[in-house]
């Protein structure tokens, strides 16, 4: 965890002797918290990394990295992409360390779906399974309707194309209709979350909810010392930060 940098008196009697304004001596340990703080999410980063067998599964056109912000996580889509994907892939899902991943599938030519039928069908996926739809505001009229449109758009295309999409021959063409009513159903419940704007609804709040709680945070935390800087010369910050000499950076 980082802490706060403490500045001793002598330290500071020291700084202000060589012409450093009480502003400027602030800003400076502010510079060399944030160079830690950063320095600090970099390790965190590599030991995830390390750690963590998700970060080295089978990717996904849609692969993403775990995230920790709530608001992201709940918009972005692509985990559910990557999902799907994968199952029309027919990778393996196994688990390592108590975390699932994916492995890719060694026998590809199985597939009810070519590699240009999976492709496809991702591109079209893509275009209704994102945010912008999600933060949209419909009716349930309308989404019945898109929702038709595009079960019988998504049928036609299969039908006319099942052999480029790799569906040649009878085993694999009894697979057309569970293919067709699965995509409907994740298009029609991404539909269903902006709902009379039900989702952009719910981001707003916890946003708000958000902002409050980092609002109080930061009013209950300790400052420590306050610098008054009123009448005080200021002077030209150098290239070096000073206090990174008090932290043994560059001695």
């Amino acid at each position: 965890m980082i802490q706060t940098m403490e500045l001793s008196q002598g330290d500071f009697d020291r700084f202000t002797g060589m012409g450093y304004s009480d502003a400027e001596i602030l800003e400076a340990i502010k510079d060399v918290e944030r160079e830690e703080l950063n320095n600090s999410y970099k390790q965190t980063q590599q030991i995830r990394y390390n750690e963590d067998p998700r970060y080295r599964s089978q990717m996904s056109s849609f692969t993403g990295r775990p995230e920790d912000n709530i608001a992201k996580w709940q918009l972005d889509l692509n985990e559910i992409l990557e999902r799907i994907e994968h199952i029309l892939k027919n990778d393996v899902p196994t688990f390592e360390n108590g975390n699932m991943i994916w492995k890719v599938n060694s026998n590809p030519e199985n597939n009810t779906l070519s590699a240009v039928g999976i492709q496809e069908i991702m591109k079209i996926l893509a275009l209704y399974v994102n945010k912008n739809k999600v933060l949209a505001d419909y009716t349930n009229e309308e989404i019945n309707f898109k929702v038709y449109d595009f079960g019988r758009a998504v049928n036609n295309l299969l039908f006319m194309r099942d052999i480029d999409f790799g569906m040649d021959d009878s085993e694999k063409r009894k697979n057309y209709e569970m293919i067709v009513t699965e995509l409907k159903d994740v298009v029609h419940d991404t539909y269903k979350r902006a709902l009379n704007g039900a989702e952009k609804r719910s981001l707003r709040e916890m946003i708000q909810v958000s902002q409050n709680t980092n609002t109080q945070a930061t009013l209950g935390q300790g400052t420590g010392v306050t610098i008054n800087n009123q009448g005080m010369p200021q002077r030209e910050r150098g290239l070096l930060n000073p206090m990174r000499f008090i932290k043994g950076r560059y001695l």
